[in-house]
């Protein structure tokens, strides 16, 4: 399968030096190098999300550190493996902020996010471009936090708007039990609220568990007509292949968490007719400028196919780069934050972003994909 291929040539890309442990002061004294951490899921239930996000931004920094790097540094990311657990996660953030990494880049998920933002801020280390969309990590205002993706309430009322717009008024929820899956729930809720409904049912699953029979049961109780998934590729998949054994035929919405590769590789045939809001620019044909870019660089990773958590990952490394480039030769963190704050209107090749000193939200991009028997995504 594709996932055993990008695993087996993420070892080979990654090399030893980023698995190996990195002492602090070999990082204090990479006077040419700007060093980021990463905490995020390499194994367990949802390592698809964190392996395909840290290999996109390595692509873009690779190719950029080989024609020379960024006002004469290389950029380099050292990633440490949470399991998708916010124990693991608080652990390996303190390990980095102590080993003196210039930023946290790329957290996946909310709760593990959530555990690790205290952290950040009181060490007054950026906390940039998390996979996640919840409001959570974007309410209060906080200086240390920048976001390159839409928010989860940005991708859910884009779901609503599509599912009335068709005439469904029945719509469930299933959603991770933490607060990823509770600030779904929310969006769902707010946009249905706006339209003079509510959800016809919802249940829940645990976080990095596929114990789905429950829900499926008390869901399709209520004869939804749609129902919106907010969780990781493996619970979302268990869903809809028990749900369908079930003979249910309504149509499954999913936000961009999900994974949309993963999802596509677990439920093979059975994924026609998913539909999945994303937030990125597609990453499968040269749509944009930014597309081509991407998938040009991906010409000579054998096994490494392109797809939405990779584009996300690269998008993020541009992103950290053009602030980086203003920030001057010798940058700080509070330089990086405030030259982030100088990117007014950026279009990166056909994907904008606009920060500013009250707005650390880049994009409020979402659009709807759906997933073929065939293993396509359509726009």
């Amino acid at each position: 399968m594709q996932r055993r291929r990008v695993l087996s040539s993420l070892g080979a890309w990654l090399g030893t030096a980023t698995l190996s442990g990195w002492s602090a002061d070999a990082l204090a004294q990479a006077d040419n190098r700007i060093v980021l951490g990463q905490s995020a899921p390499f194994s367990g239930p949802a390592e698809q999300l964190g392996v395909q996000y840290h290999l996109g931004a390595k692509l873009y920094f690779d190719d950029l550190n080989a024609k020379g790097g960024v006002n004469g540094r290389q950029i380099e990311i050292r990633r440490l493996d949470d399991g998708y657990e916010p124990e693991r996660c608080v652990a390996n953030t303190r390990q980095l902020i102590a080993d003196g990494v210039f930023a946290l880049f790329g957290y996946v998920g909310t709760a593990t996010g959530l555990a690790a933002l205290p952290l950040a801020t009181e060490a007054k280390v950026p906390f940039f471009a998390p996979l996640s969309g919840a409001q959570g990590l974007r309410e209060p205002f906080n200086r240390y936090v920048i976001h390159v993706r839409a928010s989860y309430f940005d991708e859910t009322a884009a779901i609503v708007r599509q599912t009335t717009s068709t005439g469904i008024r029945k719509i469930a929820v299933f959603h991770q039990n933490d607060a990823y899956g509770k600030s779904g729930l929310e969006g769902v809720v707010r946009a249905l609220k706006e339209r003079e409904l509510a959800p016809v049912a919802t249940a829940t699953v645990e976080r990095n568990s596929t114990d789905v029979s429950q829900a499926v049961t008390d869901i399709l109780a209520a004869h939804p007509e749609a129902i919106v998934q907010v969780g990781a590729y493996k619970a979302c998949a268990s869903f809809i292949r028990v749900a369908r054994q079930k003979g249910y035929s309504g149509t499954f919405y999913n936000v961009s968490f999900v994974g949309t590769q993963a999802l596509l590789e677990e439920l093979g045939a059975q994924a026609k007719g998913v539909v999945v809001s994303q937030v990125m620019p597609f990453p499968y044909a040269p749509a944009t400028n930014l597309s081509r870019e991407y998938i040009a660089l991906h010409k000579d990773q054998q096994g490494i196919a392109p797809n939405y958590s990779g584009m996300e990952g690269f998008v993020a490394a541009k992103v950290f780069v053009e602030a980086l480039r203003r920030a001057g030769r010798t940058p700080n963190r509070d330089a990086f934050i405030a030259a982030v704050e100088t990117m007014k209107g950026v279009d990166l090749g056909g994907f904008p972003v606009d920060f500013g000193p009250d707005r650390h939200m880049g994009s409020r991009f979402v659009e709807m994909t759906l997933l073929t028997a065939d293993g396509k995504v359509r726009r």
